[in-house]
């Protein structure tokens, strides 16, 4: 179900109230089981998740951090002897979120991905561990092709965003160049490729040079219910020698960064937007309003966040990078409460060097294909439920 559906639901619900909110999604009942080369996990949810996970060594451990969700069910049936697992841990962790810890008897490699309801499923979080010393096994050589008989899953709707346009110029460089012109080169070469990507579909905020306000821009990520939007910009930077490419997502509180808070504010300009406008919250309670549009923007932030550090990694390859890390700031066209978005500075068009790059094709056409990596990247990984990119994971790693 799109996450937009979901807060539908639970606005018109008439037993929504704020405990629930709380913990949105419940923990029900795990599962586990051995194959001869890996290790399955499932733990069996009442609806849709967002989570993380990560591994500590000394001791060896798997972190499983689940937003918004909260533990019905427990692991004491679970058959851990000779497992590689030696117990599972859970408890609250930050504001209504789940952390479970697998203590592991040795290194382990994790592969996990969620699956929506199907044949009598409901939704499942699904974690493959797999020995960390374990010889790869061999590929054959022509792969059998996965059967696609008219697939009646979805496609991934990515809205791409040239910024700036038509009375707007955006950033000017020392010789004229113009980050209106140089953004939209970028963003019609990803949107050409996201095009010959099955299961993409992509929406252009603008194909031409004409002026979108912000507020319009979000609007029209909302209109296509996209699963993901993209600001695309190659802005001025205060100081003419800084360079590179960074990567920026929402941030509910202060900047991260004065270069975060510079962007923010040159990108804002009067046009301001307030996420409530986004959800039909009029007719709630104040408190009960305030619990669900901070549920679903700490869910879209922390989403974004992920998606911005697959891109940095893509780009970290192609071009030097300004920020190393995903900062974070107040944009307006960052603020829907449910579409991970992010704003991407190809480059500083104040910088001499940046400039000369960005307006030959060739680097244009490197920033495109990273920017697409790191999205399809981030997508394999969260693949939206229903997608065709998530029927492709179900097919790869068996029913569940």
């Amino acid at each position: 179900m799109h996450r937009r559906q979901l807060l539908n639901l639970l606005l018109a619900s008439p037993l929504f109230t704020l405990p629930f909110a709380a913990h949105a999604t419940q923990i029900r009942n795990a599962r586990l089981w051995r194959s001869d080369d890996k290790l399955r996990l499932v733990f069996d949810l009442s609806g849709p998740v967002q989570y993380k996970t990560f591994t500590l060594s000394a001791p060896e451990r798997v972190i499983i951090d689940l937003s918004g969700a909260g533990l019905s069910g427990d692991f004491t049936q679970l058959a851990l002897k000779n497992s590689g697992i030696t117990s599972i841990r859970s408890g609250h962790f930050g504001k209504g979120d789940t952390r479970i810890v697998l203590d592991l008897a040795a290194p382990m490699q994790l592969n996990s991905f969620l699956l929506p309801p199907q044949d009598g499923q409901g939704h499942r979080l699904v974690l493959d561990l797999t020995s960390a010393t374990q010889a790869p096994r061999q590929i054959a050589a022509e792969p059998a092709p996965l059967v696609d008989k008219a697939h009646p899953k979805r496609d991934i709707i990515v809205v791409v965003d040239p910024g700036h346009g038509g009375k707007d110029p955006g950033a000017v460089g020392s010789k004229g160049q113009r980050e209106k012109d140089v953004v939209l080169s970028i963003a019609q070469l990803l949107a050409k490729r996201l095009k010959r990507e099955k299961g993409f579909d992509v929406k252009l905020v603008r194909n031409d040079d004409f002026f979108v306000p912000l507020r319009k821009r979000v609007e029209i990520a909302h209109k296509h219910n996209a699963d993901m939007f993209i600001s695309v910009h190659a802005d001025a930077a205060p100081r003419i020698t800084a360079s590179g490419a960074s990567v920026y997502a929402l941030s509910e509180g202060g900047a991260t960064s004065a270069t975060a808070r510079f962007m923010a504010q040159r990108e804002n300009g009067a046009d301001l937007l307030g996420a409530t406008s986004l959800l039909n919250l009029k007719d709630k309670d104040p408190m009960l309003a305030g619990v669900i549009l901070d549920m679903s923007m700490n869910a879209t932030i922390a989403s974004s966040l992920q998606l911005g550090s697959s891109i940095l990694g893509s780009l970290e390859g192609i071009t030097s990078l300004h920020q190393k890390r995903v900062e974070q700031a107040g944009f307006a066209v960052l603020k829907s409460p449910d579409v991970p978005s992010i704003l991407v500075e190809t480059g500083f068009i104040s910088n001499a060097r940046d400039s000369a790059r960005l307006v030959t094709a060739r680097h244009q056409q490197a920033v495109a294909d990273g920017l697409f990596e790191g999205l399809k990247k981030y997508f394999q990984k969260n693949p939206p439920m229903n997608s065709y990119m998530a029927w492709v994971q179900e097919q790869k790693n068996g029913q569940v």
